[in-house]
């Protein structure tokens, strides 16, 4: 592995921003710099010549140039988890073996922040501040440059695993609903008891996880599908039937709807430029130009790390946009925000008052997500091509009121 420091990784606007943030938990620190790590991984028997050396100093000289590294100071590098491969990853090692340089396998970047003022002893204050620096999520943070050997490490798969429910019973299923973090209603877990006592044999810990996931509420929407009871009185629609309910009435306009990736809405006749099929020349062609809408949720990994959680909600919706029909073509978009209730430091607002319902410690604040969620999903709108141009946002938090016995 070689290794080569780029430019300026991070903006003076998002440094300023992280130094407070850290100041808050080691107020040694006095400044930050941040600047790119390119790890090279050659492939075994192979060297780079000093040609291909150059080359890839040139390549990785990209970006706004640093005036100053400083010296002699504590220094941390975020990277990619390990066993993970980055988008950036993929694309930079193509274009390595696009400029002839077939010697490296594969090229990741990490970031170098210098931590100035930070006593080298310091562990506490080390780790609250690399804890800053990163998404744990995602990233890993290291500090030997040795350690970044990991990037490219590759991890044998898994052994199978059986559950043994024909020895222990149901309650082994509840034991790897727990171990392997499942989510498992009771009724599937009983389900799936049944399922394999008739088979006879036990589950794997893959059956399991595939059954989680295929039977999910993301993927079956058992909540929107079933029965809906009001005040005891019970309806013949479900909340999915009553969304389709409208459509139903009056499905005037509508060219697609509940049949594929996004819903098509009739457009216009209009005159467009494209490439013939037959001549393969550009031309123009009058034909009915139609239009798309799409919705994309993207709740959990926003609340987990809010920038990159909320950039591949977009991407979800442009995937879904160019595989509708026989492929649409995004344009613009929009992204939308409804979280608690934010309460900003020395800005809390009176609706705030309430007490905090409280949150998991694996998701952010409310805060957190509007800080970085916004920036996340309209930056991958710009640089897809398909602007974001424009989007909402609304707090809302419910005390709920508690009756005897409740």
């Amino acid at each position: 592995m070689q290794i080569f420091f780029g430019n300026a990784a991070v903006s003076d606007f998002r440094l300023a921003k992280k130094l407070a943030s850290i100041q808050a938990v080691a107020p040694s620190v006095t400044q930050i710099s941040a600047r790119f790590v390119h790890f090279a991984q050659v492939k075994p028997g192979a060297e780079l010549s000093d040609a291909q050396t150059h080359v890839l100093h040139d390549l990785f000289n990209y970006g706004a140039a640093l005036e100053n590294w400083p010296d002699d100071v504590v220094s941390v590098t975020v990277a990619p988890r390990a066993g993970t491969r980055s988008p950036w990853s993929s694309k930079a090692t193509e274009i390595l073996h696009i400029c002839g340089i077939d010697a490296v396998s594969r090229v990741e970047r990490g970031t170098e922040y210098a931590l100035v003022g930070l006593d080298a002893l310091d562990r506490t204050s080390r780790e609250a501040a690399s804890a800053l620096l990163h998404d744990r999520m995602t990233e890993t943070v290291f500090e030997d440059w040795g350690d970044a050997q990991t990037l490219f490490a590759h991890q044998l798969p898994a052994p199978l695993t059986e559950i043994a429910l024909l020895q222990h019973g149901e309650s082994a299923l509840h034991e790897a609903n727990q171990t392997l973090g499942l989510a498992l209603s009771t009724e599937e877990i009983s389900y799936l008891d049944g399922a394999y006592r008739e088979l006879g044999r036990n589950p794997t810990d893959i059956e399991l996880m595939m059954f989680a996931q295929a039977n999910s509420e993301h993927c079956r929407h058992k909540i929107f599908n079933a029965d809906w009871t009001i005040d005891g009185e019970e309806h013949d629609l479900s909340l999915f039937a009553m969304i389709r309910n409208t459509h139903r009435h009056n499905p005037n306009g509508t060219l697609s709807a509940y049949k594929d990736n996004a819903a098509v809405i009739a457009g216009w006749p209009g005159t467009r430029f494209a490439v013939d099929v037959d001549s393969g020349e550009y031309g123009q062609t009058d034909e009915p130009i139609h239009f798309l809408a799409k919705v994309e949720t993207h709740n959990h990994p926003t609340a987990i790390s809010p920038d990159p959680g909320a950039a591949t909600g977009s991407g979800g919706e442009i995937r879904d946009e160019g595989a509708t029909g026989r492929g649409g073509k995004p344009k613009a978009g929009l992204s939308g925000f409804s979280v608690s209730n934010l309460r900003i430091p020395g800005f809390e607002q009176p609706w705030e008052a309430m007490t905090p319902v409280g949150k998991p410690d694996r998701i952010v604040t409310a805060l957190d997500i509007m800080l970085e969620g916004p920036i996340g999903a309209a930056a991958f709108n710009n640089e897809f091509g398909r602007p974001a141009l424009a989007g909402y946002f609304r707090s809302f938090e419910l005390q709920p009121t508690l009756t005897d016995g409740a």
